[in-house]
């Protein structure tokens, strides 16, 4: 960030956290099991999809990305369905939060919230895990569930339109509780802060 690594990890998953505007404390704490708890590398004997994260003691880089949000309209990406900046940063800061109880603090590394990053993984296999909490699949699998939910933002957004803000104009958001875990990938953050 910056021109400067601000963050490193050896082996271990890199988290590519995207939060939605549905997301909740539920949501969360699914996540962080799942992350801490999938079973990716392989144990002592070479058998693959044996041994979690915290079995082998690695290291977990999360990068909060509200790109993974994105909804395609024509050409042209739209983010409408990522939690808003001000709101998601406390959602980012509390999954930290999580993970750290859950595993070892030291082990939880992250880059920084909201900033350009350039983020650079070494992808084993290359092995990428999309995860979803069980609510995320619900709506996005049931068409009348993910019509409403889009009729519900672009109310929100009609709202806004009348005098959009700082936030509505910048949305570096995490979204979703769509997560893309690289396993045993070797993660470092560093960028400069988008203009």
């Amino acid at each position: 960030v910056g021109g400067e690594q601000i963050s490193a990890i050896g082996r271990g998953l890199c988290v590519l956290l995207g939060i939605s505007l549905e997301d909740t404390q539920k949501e969360l704490e699914h996540m962080v099991r799942k992350i801490l708890n999938l079973r990716v590398f392989e144990d002592e004997s070479g058998k693959h999809w044996s041994k979690s994260v915290m079995d082998k003691e690695y290291e977990v880089l999360c990068v909060s990305q509200f790109t993974l949000q994105c909804v395609l309209k024509g050409n042209k990406p739209d983010f409408h369905l990522a939690m808003p900046t001000e709101q998601a940063e406390g959602f980012y800061n509390s999954f930290l939060e999580q993970l750290r109880k859950a595993y070892r603090p030291e082990l939880i590394k992250d880059g920084e919230f909201s900033a350009y990053m350039q983020v650079h993984i070494q992808n084993d296999g290359p092995v990428t895990i999309e995860l979803e909490s069980p609510a995320a699949y619900a709506a996005t699998s049931d068409p009348k569930q993910l019509s409403k939910l889009e009729k519900q933002q672009q109310r929100k957004e009609k709202t806004r339109a009348k005098g959009p803000s700082e936030s509505s104009k910048e949305r570096n958001v995490p979204r979703k509780e769509d997560r893309s875990a690289s396993s045993g990938a070797e993660g470092d953050v560093s960028s400069e802060r988008e203009p």
